[in-house]
């Protein structure tokens, strides 16, 4: 957090643009400006859906040269599109059409805005001359007020730009895109449909580059919390390190190693942190998540005497029900920009990255929680031994999906069983982690905290798109695919390589093992006869059904050999109530938390 901020592929203008090099005035226009500002921080596709309010804003978008246009089959997958590409690049960017496109995709943003995502929500807003008047308009609810939109915006965006008057647009522009940018959270841009074309004297000059601020530590309070900290730790016998969600929008991955190695501390992370922190590093011992922990992890992180939070969110989904056995006075909890220890004192102004760098420095070496590890750990057991042509089980699939892993793939976890058995993996070097000039990016994706069944299909969209040189391979259940099902197609036009295993186990097998009804079944699909419909012989598409595990190798084989350049759909038929136990036990604490009765008043 120390140094000033580069998002995307970086803040500086691409290679073939001058950024004082005057333009004509007749392409001095709003359209060219918000398309080349989109360049500079690194969004080079645009996922979108055409509407009468945003068409001219498009046309000038498309003439873009360093920017592609991405149209989806709707504006909730256009939007987690936007997440998923945000993700893999840093910033991401959808456009949409006047409220009946902005309502649509406002869950997607509000989700973005749970994952700290910067992303650039444009909307193509009414002709400028129908503000102020009494005229009621089509795409909206019947009123002459045209704020319904933006009201909506404002609780889950950190800034709004309504651009209706051309002398203000280049700096609601600027504004709005720099804040996604500082703040890492999405911000929404309505620009009236007539303005995108029209040229305008603030326009006449290539975007001048930005240039963030950086984000510098209370040097006073930074020395007193790493002090009182490591006075802390230096007196424990067996503290651990946990990373949590916020070390990705505090760009501390690196920081983190830097103290883990210094500090020779048992390191874990806990479920939403997944592919923050390198998996092969010697001191790692899985996953911290309660009662359903990686094996042997859990025991070490809730018996240590002091255990350092970095970064962590907790809510009723990570704590499992609140059921962590986390005493808050062993703590201490490392935040973006605030340091608590034990249950006091705390420290504000102090950044995490900084903070960590420094601590590093000053702890003393002690390596006891790593023993401990050691000393307990079992390797994992083999699978029982199968017979030929048996149905195949979901421990069987992610053994094989393991196997799978490398430094060319990435993995996107749909809300559901898969995020238990997705966190079981052993991400490689590389797949968790990967350098991109100063910035790490993970290369495993759920969405823990917002947790919208149907995210993964416009997420996997979008980090594919971004993250052209890796194989994706997304996990999703079969009720959760039915809710985002149609993008697939978008997937197919811009020939990606994804594989998708989807698991048809004939329900929301999450939601059952939190509450139980009929509302959980649902109505089968021949998913591979849906996607082969979808490719419909244009582009590259391979489907497959597997029912076994001698079906499954055969289909791995030839996703990962003579099919590696189509788009890979493996439809995995599996017992209903073959689930991890893991879940059974998180989805009975969570039902527990959600079941308590009212307090009495």
């Amino acid at each position: 957090m120390g140094s000033h901020i580069e998002l995307g592929t970086s803040l500086h203008p691409s290679s073939n643009s001058s950024p004082l090099h005057p333009i004509a005035s007749n392409s001095a226009t709003l359209g060219r400006h918000l398309a080349r500002r989109l360049v500079q921080v690194g969004v080079k596709d645009v996922f979108s859906i055409p509407g009468d309010f945003n068409l001219c804003l498009l046309d000038h978008l498309i003439a873009e040269p360093e920017l592609n246009l991405v149209g989806c089959c709707n504006e909730l997958n256009a939007g987690y599109a936007a997440d998923g590409y945000a993700r893999a690049k840093g910033v991401g960017a959808c456009v949409v059409t006047f409220t009946v496109g902005g309502l649509s995709v406002i869950n997607a943003i509000a989700g973005a805005y749970s994952e700290d995502l910067p992303v650039i929500c444009i909307v193509g807003g009414p002709n400028s001359n129908d503000y102020g008047t009494n005229r009621i308009l089509h795409h909206t609810i019947g009123l002459p007020d045209f704020s319904q939109e933006l009201r909506c915006f404002q609780t889950v965006t950190c800034f709004q730009a309504v651009v209706n008057n051309l002398d203000d647009a280049h700096e609601l522009i600027d504004t709005a895109i720099s804040t996604a940018l500082k703040e890492s959270k999405p911000v929404y841009i309505s620009i009236s449909c007539n303005l995108p074309a029209v040229p305008h004297p603030t326009f006449t000059e290539e975007p001048v580059p930005f240039y963030l601020a950086p984000r510098i530590s209370n040097q006073m309070g930074l020395e007193a919390a790493v002090e009182a900290t490591a006075e802390f730790l230096n007196k424990a016998v067996k503290p651990v390190i946990v990373g949590g969600p916020r070390l990705r929008v505090c760009k501390a991955q690196q920081a983190f190693v830097e103290l883990a190695d210094a500090s020779g501390y048992a390191i874990s992370v806990m479920p939403s942190g997944k592919g923050l922190i390198p998996e092969h590093h010697p001191h790692f011992i899985g996953t911290y998540w309660g009662a359903v922990s990686s094996s042997f992890c859990g025991e070490i992180v809730e018996s240590a005497d002091a255990y350092v939070f970095v970064g962590p969110i907790f809510n009723d989904y990570s704590s499992v029900g609140y059921s962590l056995l986390i005493k808050k006075e062993k703590a201490v909890i490392v935040q973006p920009n605030r340091v608590t220890i034990g249950n006091g004192p705390s420290f504000g102004c102090v950044y995490m990255a900084d903070f960590l760098t420094a601590l590093a420095s000053k702890l003393k070496k002690n390596t006891t929680a790593m023993e401990n590890y050691q000393r307990i750990f079992v390797p994992h057991g083999i699978p029982l031994k199968r017979e030929i042509n048996e149905p195949l089980r979901v421990n069987i699939l992610f053994k094989h999906i393991q196997e799978m892993l490398s430094g060319d793939t990435a993995v996107i976890a749909e809300t559901g069983d898969s995020w238990f058995n997705c966190q079981k993996l052993h991400l490689p070097e590389n797949c968790g982690l990967s350098f991109n000039l100063s910035m790490i990016f993970p290369r495993y994706e759920f969405q823990m905290q917002y947790g919208s069944i149907g995210w993964s299909v416009g997420a996997t969209l979008g980090y594919a798109q971004a993250a052209k040189h890796k194989r994706v391979i997304a996990c999703i259940g079969d009720g959760s695919f039915q809710v985002t099902a149609q993008d697939v197609s978008t997937m197919i036009r811009c020939g990606q390589k994804t594989i998708i295993f989807l698991i048809n186990n004939g329900g929301y097998t999450i939601e059952v093992e939190i509450h139980d009804g009929p509302y959980n079944v649902i109505k089968n699909w021949n998913y591979t006869k849906f996607v082969d419909a979808i490719h419909n012989g244009e582009g590259k598409c391979w489907t497959t059904k597997v029912k076994t595990e001698e079906e499954l190798i055969e289909a791995i084989s030839k996703a990962t050999g003579e099919e590696k350049d189509s788009l890979c759909f493996i439809e995995v038929l599996v017992h209903k109530d073959d689930t991890s136990k893991e879940l059974l036990e998180w989805g009975s604490r969570v039902s527990a938390a959600n079941s308590r009765p009212p307090n009495p008043q």
